[in-house]
């Protein structure tokens, strides 16, 4: 009975924004609401519910997601994607741009989370997009196939790396093991799947349309890289020292601050306000106006993010994701399938990634420590490429897509959510490859 609920919510939200045309956070308010009737949480309850999961999902990620808005309006504005684009192009060639931008996604997806990178990367996206008149989903879905793959397979993202401690796995082995998989899995879901998806019909948000600059006004290659690549610099570097110097003294503890997403991302809009601002003649008025046209442009994501998170809350509180999975348990399958498929059926129904690995990381830790036939690091990648499985309508990353690209919905399933799967997938095939070597 509680399947066929969050079928009938899911069926209602989609129905909702695609044909009743609710506004997607209303709707998501809505749905949220009749699930949590539904599922029998009681009534005093299910607006806590709503308001906690509104709350844990903006307080997670409203400070990265704004300010990542502002530096990339701000690299748009400056001209700097502008210049990063022509460098790229020129190195690569237009003809194999999408494989410049793989390799870039790829690089920033390993030390920052989905969404920093994806607010990063959109304006250097767009901004090949509109220089070169190439169709934006051909061109931007291998960069963020790229950073999807890097967050649900690679430490030191906090789901594989929750995961490692769970199973009590290598950190350095599953990195490895992960970077084989992940490559076949970028490859095959970016350029190659973007092959069929030419023809989708693309309008990007106004906020990062910007006019072509004249050459002689654009702000020199090694400054546009370095304010546009700044986030990943600090938590590259952060990242490597805390993971050598393992004291918990002053000095690891100020690290540990300054490498916190929120920290390096206010770090760099305070150096790109500089760099890219007031030593390129803006003054703090006209930044500060970039800079508010930004929050304004990316405020309904908030809010459709936060809907998501309601919804998930709703599901996670009413006790329905330990039914899934307690009537999976029992089914006979190789550990390493069984720990993907929880993990997919969980994603689908919650559309959280992390909360998916999690959850289905508990139901296996006990088979995978007592069973010493598996291998503890393949299984954080199996559940890892489970937790990606088809992002649809309940997953913040499924509307950030859409809104960012202006797409309907049919497109963001025809792209984003087969992108996603086509992932999942090939990384469960890498998976069961390795197990057969390792």
């Amino acid at each position: 009975m509680a399947l066929l609920t969050i079928f009938f919510c899911i069926i209602l939200l989609v129905l909702l924004v695609s044909w009743a045309k609710v506004n997607p956070f209303l709707a998501f308010l809505i749905v949220s609401i009749t699930a949590g009737l539904l599922l029998g949480i009681p009534l005093g309850k299910v607006t806590v519910s709503v308001q906690k999961g509104l709350g844990d999902t903006l307080g997670s990620i409203t400070i990265i997601i704004c300010l990542g808005a502002m530096l990339g309006k701000l690299v748009a504005e400056s001209g700097a994607a502008q210049k990063i684009a022509d460098v790229l192009v020129n190195a690569f060639g237009v003809k194999h741009i999408q494989w410049a931008l793989l390799i870039v996604g790829f690089i920033i997806g390993i030390p920052l989370f989905y969404n920093t990178g994806f607010v990063l990367v959109v304006p250097l996206i767009f901004s090949v997009t509109y220089k070169y008149k190439l169709p934006a989903v051909y061109i931007g879905l291998p960069m963020l196939a790229a950073l999807s793959v890097t967050h649900g397979f690679l430490p030191p993202h906090p789901s594989p790396s929750a995961l490692v401690s769970i199973f009590h796995a290598n950190m350095g082995k599953t990195l490895f093991y992960g970077l084989l998989v992940a490559i076949p899995a970028v490859i095959l879901a970016g350029p190659v799947f973007s092959q069929t998806l030419k023809k989708i019909p693309s309008t990007p948000l106004d906020t990062f349309i910007t006019k072509e600059i004249p050459a002689d006004k654009l702000p020199g290659s090694g400054k546009s890289f370095f304010t546009a690549l700044l986030p990943v610099i600090l938590l590259m570097v952060t990242t490597l020292y805390l993971n050598i110097d393992k004291s918990t003294g002053s000095t690891h503890k100020f690290i540990a601050f300054i490498g916190d997403a929120p920290i390096v991302m206010l770090i760099s809009i305070i150096v790109g306000t500089y760099t890219l601002g007031v030593s390129q003649g803006k003054t703090m008025k006209h930044l500060g106006e970039i800079y508010g046209d930004a929050v304004k442009d990316i405020s309904l994501i908030l809010l459709i993010i936060a809907g998501s998170g309601a919804f998930k809350q709703v599901l996670t509180d009413s006790g329905v994701n330990a039914q899934i999975t307690n009537s999976l348990q029992s089914l006979s399958l190789q550990p390493l399938i069984l720990g993907w498929l929880i993990a997919a059926i969980i994603r689908v129904s919650l559309g959280s990634a992390t909360v998916a690995g999690l959850t289905a990381a508990g139901i296996m830790s006990s088979m995978v420590l007592h069973n010493p036939a598996i291998n503890p690091n393949l299984m954080v990648l199996s559940i890892g490429a489970g937790s990606l499985a088809f992002s649809h309508v309940n997953d913040g990353g499924f509307w950030l897509f859409k809104e960012y690209f202006n797409l309907s919905i049919k497109d963001t399933i025809k792209s984003w959510s087969a992108m996603e799967t086509i992932v999942s997938v090939v990384g469960l095939v890498g998976v069961l490859a390795l197990n057969q070597i390792v």
